[in-house]
This record gives C-alpha cells, sequence and structure tokens, in this order.
C-alpha cells in the first residue's frame, strides 16, 4: 500500500475541493444503510446534491477546519467547527442527553466533528484515525461531538475504540446517535 499524505485545506482551498470531496462522500457513504425514516436528512447519506448544499453551508461556518488524506488521489477527509453559540448544536441537532454540555456550547467550547469518511478500500487502515487526531490537535475546545445514524456501525466502533461515549438517548428527528469525547488536558 502507497504512503498516505495528510493535508489542511483552507476554507478557500476546501471550497475549490468540493467536487472531489463529494465524489469521496458518495463512494464512503452509498452503501451504509439510512436510519428508519432518515433518507436525504444530516446523518443520513443525503445523496450528492445534498451534501454539496451542507458543505457549502458548513465551510462558510466560523472556525471550519479541514484535513484531507491522498497518497495522491483524496481517499480520505474529516471537518468540523465550533457550533456556535445559539444553543442548537448543528443541522438542527437538539435534545440527545448531553449531562449540561449545552453550556459548553453556549460558551462556544465544543467543537463538532461533521464529517469523518475514507473510502471503503482503504478503510482499517488508521486512515480515519490519523485524519481526527490531525483536525483535533489544534482544537481547544473542552468538548468534542459527532452525530452518526445508528446504522453506521463501523463508526460507532471507531468512536467506541478512540474512547467516545455514545449518548444513551437518539436526537428526536431524524434518529442519530450522538458521541461525545472530552479531551486530556
Amino acid at each position: 500500500m502507497t504512503e498516505v499524505f495528510l493535508r489542511r485545506l483552507s476554507r478557500w482551498q476546501a471550497e475549490q475541493q468540493r467536487e472531489s470531496v463529494a465524489d469521496l462522500y458518495v463512494a464512503a457513504y452509498e452503501n451504509v444503510p439510512a436510519a428508519p425514516g432518515a433518507p436525504g436528512v444530516p446523518g443520513g447519506f443525503l445523496g450528492r446534491d445534498g451534501f454539496l448544499r451542507r458543505f457549502a453551508q458548513d465551510v462558510q461556518r466560523p472556525g471550519f477546519d479541514m484535513i484531507i488524506a491522498g497518497d495522491p488521489f483524496l481517499l480520505g477527509c474529516a471537518y468540523g467547527y465550533p457550533p456556535g453559540r445559539e444553543g442548537e448544536w448543528w443541522h438542527g441537532f437538539r435534545g440527545a442527553a448531553t449531562d449540561g454540555d449545552e453550556e459548553l456550547a453556549a460558551s462556544d467550547r465544543v467543537f463538532a466533528l461533521a464529517e469523518l469518511m475514507v473510502l471503503p478500500t482503504r478503510r482499517r487502515a488508521g486512515v480515519a484515525t490519523r485524519l481526527k487526531e490531525r483536525l483535533l490537535e489544534r482544537q481547544e475546545a473542552d468538548l468534542l461531538t459527532a452525530l452518526i445514524t445508528p446504522t453506521n456501525t463501523a463508526a460507532a466502533a471507531a468512536f467506541t475504540s478512540w474512547g467516545w461515549t455514545r449518548s444513551p438517548q437518539p436526537t428526536p428527528t431524524p434518529p442519530l446517535t450522538a458521541w461525545t469525547h472530552r479531551p486530556s488536558p
């Protein structure tokens, strides 16, 4: 297997790569089963056009940060941002059991890992772990969070292996699971 290189992209570079990232998104998620009643919604498979619409919004968020993996072709990507102080986590997420973490969000001390995707042929080689670590190394958040569909067992296994905790209660609509992690000081 060839060596995998990681690169941080500026907001402008991320926008320039949007078509390639959308292709990666489709390849990474098209075979992940959707949660019941969740097609076409954040956290479920959006399709290429849906992803492009969401990505266009995400890349404009304050604090947006993105890492890509290549060999030299794009094979993985991770991005995220602080979800903001308005009390809504992101993409309409409300209601998961978060043990007072809404206060951290209101104080802008949360970082949302919005996407982490790797080509299926390159999984289980540590690429996702490297992407996550590189993306989060510059974050000073007190809480890291991510949303996944309950049917994405590969993502759930990865978050578990990284020491993240699954919220005991799913989000109301669509059915998503919230995962959180408090970084070591």
